[in-house]
């Protein structure tokens, strides 16, 4: 996709954002469309619309399949349906083909290339929230702002239940973006209320308690979009404890050996009792990302032609 193109397309999703609350307010269809030129969506006739909106179920494509912009859109239209009364958390890895986000010695900067890079700084401009833990921030140093997009910063959260994150990472300090930092309660001193720029609360000693307690916490402030962006034990922990909506996986034309591996699960005796969600499939750059949601299945894993070229 061309620069203009992605642009384009990057425009009318954040258009799309912004006017979703108010759509819902007004609990009626229509059909929009992003004039050259302006920033906001407005009304248009069905067949000059580039989105739909129906309170039911959120915005559509009208898109046709041959335009440009059409994969883009769908990417990111299940993030432009969350409401207060329909919240979305989507977790993402970016790992390597035999499955590993790092080395041994941490090193991950970067398994995946620059488009997924990009997508994650999207998808931060579309959440309210992006929450990393302990050892990402350890690992990274991470700023986790929207720097390379259009689009503000989401609220930062630091999941860190052991307290192990050290008070001079750079999100604590740079004032980039409201920052939380969530850590057990009986770790924080008396009358503990900020962490350098962070704002500190208290969870559960609990690990699967602590984690619903924060996502509560999070949904009280307002926060009905939420990207857990890692790192591989923080991500499957959500997941695991029935806390994601959606998944997200980037594979990269990567073989690392042996290092830090992405998603780990209890596992499951027979293969039958194992999860096989639903999914979509989008290339970015030399990467491949599979979009899974956690809450439908694929029924027939085996359907479809016996081979078929996507890339």
């Amino acid at each position: 996709m061309s620069a203009a193109v992605s642009s384009s397309a990057w425009a009318l999703i954040r258009a799309a954002v912004r006017k979703t609350a108010e759509l819902q307010r007004a609990a009626r269809p229509g059909a929009f469309s992003l004039p050259d030129g302006t920033s906001d969506l407005v009304a248009a006739l069905a067949e000059h619309a580039a989105l739909a909106w129906h309170p039911d179920h959120g915005w559509s494509s009208r898109l046709s399949a041959d335009d440009a912009r059409a994969a883009f859109l769908d990417l990111y239209l299940p993030l432009l349906n969350a409401t207060p009364e329909r919240p979305i958390t989507v977790g993402h890895l970016g790992q390597s083909l035999d499955g590993f986000i790092a080395t041994p010695s941490g090193d991950s900067q970067f398994v995946t290339g620059q488009e997924n890079l990009v997508h994650l700084h999207r998808m931060r401009a579309l959440c309210d929230a992006v929450v990393v833990g302990a050892g990402t921030v350890a690992a990274d140093n991470p700023q986790l702002t929207t720097r390379l997009v259009d689009g503000p910063n989401p609220l930062r959260v630091v999941f860190d239940p052991a307290r192990r994150v050290s008070a001079s990472a750079r999100l604590f300090l740079d004032g980039a973006a409201p920052t939380l930092y969530a850590c057990t309660a009986s770790k924080i001193a008396p009358g503990e209320t900020r962490l350098g720029g962070a704002e500190v609360v208290g969870l559960d000693d609990d690990r699967g308690g602590a984690m619903a307690q924060l996502m509560a916490l999070l949904r009280a402030r307002g926060c009905y979009r939420i990207f857990v962006e890692g790192g591989g034990v923080t991500v499957s922990a959500f997941l695991e404890a029935g806390l994601l909506d959606r998944l997200q996986i980037a594979i990269a034309p990567l073989l690392i050996g042996d290092g830090r591996p992405a998603i780990r699960l209890a596992p499951q005796a027979s293969l039958s009792d194992c999860r096989r969600p639903s999914y979509r499939v989008f290339r970015m750059g030399s990467d491949v990302l599979f979009d899974c949601d956690l809450h439908a299945t694929e029924s027939d894993p085996a359907g479809g032609p016996a081979v078929m070229r996507v890339i």
